[in-house]
């Protein structure tokens, strides 16, 4: 169940929150939480070896060719992809 719920939250890009707990067999959040826990705990990269090997097996693609999207990456500090620039208000000079 928690792979169901971490690979709905990943591969529908929705709020971790809004994974509906009736389809996955638990809540979004504490699909987080395992995401967040295996992630910790190394098993991520483990999991992927293995289903690449399987696939191999089976004589499928492994994940290693498959591409990786945003809620895979993390983003950087400071970059975005807005153009629009910013309107809000900025912090003045001290005078004094």
């Amino acid at each position: 169940m928690a792979l169901t719920g971490v690979m709905y939250g990943l591969r529908t890009g929705v709020v971790w929150r809004d994974v509906p707990a009736e389809a996955v067999g638990w809540s979004g959040v504490t699909a987080w939480r395992r995401l967040r826990n295996w992630t910790e705990a190394g098993v991520r990269p483990r999991l992927h070896a293995a289903l690449s090997t399987e696939l191999r097996r089976g004589g499928l693609r492994g994940l290693d060719v498959c591409s990786v999207d945003g809620s895979h990456v993390r983003a950087l500090k400071g970059t975005t992809s807005d153009p629009r620039p910013s309107i809000g208000h900025a912090s003045a000079r001290s005078i004094t």
